[in-house]
């Protein structure tokens, strides 16, 4: 696929793959949602708070009104 390139390891196992966005913008207008989920697995495990105490720490440091 034009625009898609993978990145293979010493065993020529793919490991990786690096996307052309200008060349895929332009064909596929859910290519930022794949992206946007693939980041939000990466982040499953990360530590959660909720809105509300985020939005009360960004009113404590001038942030936010």
């Amino acid at each position: 696929m034009k625009g898609v390139n993978f990145i293979t390891n010493s065993d020529n196992e793919k490991v990786a793959v690096q996307i052309d966005l200008k060349l895929l913008e332009k064909r596929d207008s859910s290519l930022e949602d794949f992206i946007d989920g693939i980041i939000a697995e990466s982040r499953i495990n990360e530590e959660r708070k909720p809105l509300d105490e985020v939005i009360n720490q960004l009113k404590k440091r001038g942030a936010l009104e």
